[in-house]
């Protein structure tokens, strides 16, 4: 800018638009002009508190077991998230900001989904895994109602705090995952989960305990000299490894589209709060039809082309006119088909890698989106030099990886590995190049098959119930 003498000033300050909210964090420290950074560098620390924790906690449940990480990280989430509110300090609010993140989308989230997906059967792993998903729309549509309704950001910070109530009833309602109990070899406890399910579905069937408890023994047994896995694990055979490297790339590419059409949305002009409900609103169709058809197109075509089209959209997007209707309808369909696939890479994550090690890869995956969702907010700096950086770089990443998917194994009502062997196993040669989108596939590997996965038989007992 430039003063009485034409002289150039640096930027010191911006008289904000207080029509929609006169309370902020970035009103009262000043993040603009020379402070921008600090607004980037708080989102890049949360994502890196989700990248800290998927790594440390996701290895945490698969040796302590999923509902006691779940259920630490539910009570830490409710005390951080009010405690967050009341910081006047920035780089101690970094320091209750990265924790929140470790115990709140890592630590309460990510177990949750793995929990989710490891009580059900191969028929109601889509339904389950991507309505589970459909919750994290829901809070978008909720974050933007309480923000519309509620201007001091000290209440409102408050009030999403104490949405973390909701989880500490699962300390007492929520069973541990029968599928983790019977890999610990804690037979007795895992079958007696299954029979307190059927018998709350008013199912007929009756179990045989013995048999069933003496069988996880044997295998128990037969598994004693054999480390305990962790992440390592992933890297160290081939086809784990290739699985592994590119689901990485997955939720890398996936994160950073998401949360980059996000950022995107605070440049189109209008009602934040109407904005972001829009954005939340827009993705509950992705979801719909991703239970309709995962199932019957499977994971792989399916995920691969919502990618292709999302990461086309970003690119779209950059070139057309900021803030006209065209740029904000490809903005938003791009959100929609990216969402989706978002959706599926949790379910398709969970279904590609076993038991022992399921928690610490989606714990990886997790980690990866979150490092690309670190990098988003600096990447969007980026505009500075040409506004059509960011959404390029985005969208071709989301290419690459949308086409590489096509490379994975397809899991469709396939039973879930268990061991490092079964993993390494599953799916090998299998891409969509060399089975014709799945059709030779289905000869190999058959879910109808009378011999019960080799865990608590849930695969079976949906078939039954």
């Amino acid at each position: 800018m430039f003063n009485e003498y034409n002289e150039t000033e640096k930027c010191s300050k911006w008289v904000f638009d207080t029509k929609y909210r006169s309370s902020s964090r970035a009103i009262e420290w000043n993040f603009v002009c020379d402070n921008r950074w600090k607004g980037a560098v708080a989102q890049t620390v949360y994502m890196l508190g989700v990248f800290t924790g998927a790594v440390v906690l996701g290895g945490m449940a698969d040796k302590y077991g999923r509902k006691t990480i779940f259920c630490w990280s539910g009570v830490l989430q409710l005390i951080l998230g009010v405690v967050v509110a009341f910081i006047p300090e920035y780089w101690t609010f970094l320091v209750i900001r990265f924790l929140y993140a470790i115990f709140g989308s890592a630590g309460a989230y990510i177990t949750g989904f793995v929990l989710t997906m490891e009580i059900v059967g191969a028929s109601k792993r889509t339904a389950c895994g991507v309505t589970f998903q459909a919750a994290f729309a829901a809070g978008i549509i909720l974050v933007a109602g309480w923000g519309a309704l509620i201007d001091n950001r000290q209440i409102l910070q408050v009030v999403y705090g104490l949405h973390g109530l909701l989880l500490i009833p699962h300390i007492w309602i929520m069973d541990e995952s029968p599928r983790w109990l019977w890999a610990q070899g804690r037979a007795k406890e895992a079958v007696e989960i299954v029979e307190k399910a059927l018998k709350l579905n008013k199912s007929e069937v009756v179990l045989d305990k013995a048999q069933l408890v003496s069988k996880g023994k044997i295998q128990v047994n037969g598994d004693t000299d054999a480390p305990s896995a962790s992440t390592i694990d992933l890297f160290k055979s081939p086809n784990l490894r290739n699985k592994t490297l590119n689901v990485c790339l997955c939720w890398f590419a996936n994160s950073l589209v998401y949360y980059g059409l996000t950022l995107s949305s605070g440049k189109i002009e209008g009602n934040p709060y109407l904005i972001t409900a829009i954005f939340g609103f827009v993705e509950f169709p992705s979801y719909a039809a991703v239970i309709y058809f995962l199932d019957i197109w499977g994971r792989r075509p399916l995920i691969s082309s919502m990618m292709l089209i999302g990461g086309a959209a970003c690119i779209i997007a950059a070139y057309l006119p900021s803030g006209s209707i065209l740029a904000t309808s490809i903005v938003i369909a791009g959100k929609l088909f990216i969402a989706g696939s978002f959706a599926i890479i949790y379910n398709y994550s969970a279904e590609l890698f076993p038991t022992v090690v399921r928690n610490s890869a989606l714990g990886l995956g997790s980690m990866c989106a979150r490092l690309s969702g670190a990098l988003t907010p600096l990447i969007s700096l980026l505009d500075s030099f040409d506004p059509k950086i960011p959404a390029v770089l985005f969208g071709v990443i989301a290419l690459v990886s949308g086409f590489l998917t096509l490379f994975l194994p397809e899991t469709t009502n396939q039973p879930m590995p268990q061991s490092l062997a079964e993993g390494e196993s599953f799916g090998k040669g299998d891409t969509c190049f060399t089975t014709c989108l799945g059709k030779k596939r289905s000869k190999r590997y058959s879910v109808e098959d009378k011999t019960p996965e080799a865990m608590v038989p849930l695969e079976d007992m949906s078939k039954k119930v």
